[in-house]
């Protein structure tokens, strides 16, 4: 079966494919010898959150200071701008 990808770099999947594997809203797209997969995914995202911030050994303190590190960034882009 043919996809076309456009301009933009969107593909439609068949109406087969997609009836075949569910109409998932989100795939996870990687690449293997030359070929992209695609995996359907289910998002929850409250949940998917937390695994992956399990995933990551995230504590409070690490959120906290990543939200500093970014206040500071921004901070320094708006002092450029004036």
């Amino acid at each position: 079966m043919l996809a076309k990808m456009t301009s933009k770099n969107q593909l439609t999947l068949p109406k087969s494919i997609t009836a075949a594997v569910g109409a998932e809203e989100y795939f996870d797209v990687e690449t293997r010898n030359g070929q992209i997969i695609l995996t359907p995914v289910r998002i929850q995202r409250g949940d998917a959150v937390r695994a992956k911030l399990a995933e990551l050994n995230l504590q409070e303190q690490d959120i906290n200071d990543a939200v500093v590190w970014a206040r500071q960034a921004v901070d320094a882009t708006s002092t450029h701008d004036k």
